[in-house]
């Protein structure tokens, strides 16, 4: 190298700027095997969430997809296997610490109250956090910018509202807690598919206003393709494909991993 062009590479002084590292991943697990009454359903299974990124995780039913998010959430204790939130190992494998750690859940089949109001559920949601008095109504209004919608029915009680309308809430309970990494089992279930497009494509956006990485459990391919950045498909209990979406444009090749 001639010193002309060895000096360009230098900082100030001569030396050399500091190397740019890249952020940890998000969720780092390795090895995660587990099941339910001896029966197991992952199988050493090793997954890596980049930062900021859309992970769509697609399979047959029963593939062990819903029993990974379970897993990550700290909802189900593995019997084998590690994990790193943001470069981090929790504290506990609980709920408490995954979300401490800025990890969020929003289950298959909604899970609200039925009898609370969409304020009432809220409120619980920002108290079961420890966010202060004095910031819930800035998490609330968050909230609400990314689904309007919630507007029009916050004071209504959880169960008289449409499946929509319960999968916004669903969605806007875990975003209360300013998640880093936002887990979705499911949110499709349900709901027409403009109402899904409406409701996936702002919370796909918050990959690119907050940097937030998501993990997508997802039937409806296509519209979980088009926000999505990289695919996994499972298969009892295992990884059998990891690649782009525009990998999977094939229906013929789609099908043949199902």
């Amino acid at each position: 190298m001639s010193l002309s062009n060895r000096r360009s590479t230098e900082g100030p002084g001569g030396a050399a700027p500091p190397r740019r590292e890249d952020p940890a991943p998000a969720i780092k697990a390795l090895g995660l095997s587990a099941g339910y009454g001896g029966r197991e359903v992952l199988q050493d299974v090793s997954l890596t969430l980049n930062a900021g990124e859309i992970l769509c995780l697609i399979g047959h039913n029963g593939a062990g997809k819903s029993t990974l998010l379970r897993v990550l959430f700290g909802l189900h204790r593995p019997s084998a296997g590690s994990m790193k939130v943001f470069g981090e190992v929790p504290a506990q494998h609980t709920p408490a610490a995954l979300g401490a750690a800025g990890v969020a859940l929003v289950p298959e089949g909604r899970g609200v109250f039925p009898d609370l109001t969409v304020e009432e559920i809220f409120g619980l949601a920002l108290w079961s956090a420890g966010v202060p008095k004095s910031g819930q109504r800035e998490r609330v209004e968050e909230v609400l910018e990314v689904l309007p919608r919630i507007k029009e029915f916050r004071t209504r009680r959880a169960g008289t509202l449409s499946g929509g309308q319960q999968q916004m809430v669903s969605i806007g309970r875990a975003l209360l807690t300013r998640p880093r990494a936002l887990l979705l089992d499911e949110p499709s279930i349900g709901l027409a598919p403009k109402l899904f497009q409406d409701l996936i494509r702002p919370i796909a956006a918050l990959r690119d206003t907050r940097g937030m990485a998501i993990l997508l459990v997802e039937q409806n391919v296509r519209e979980a393709f088009a926000v999505s950045d990289r695919v996994l498909v499972m298969r009892s209990g295992k990884f059998i494909f990891d690649g782009a979406p525009s990998d999977l444009d094939d229906h013929a090749r789609l099908m043949e991993l199902f």
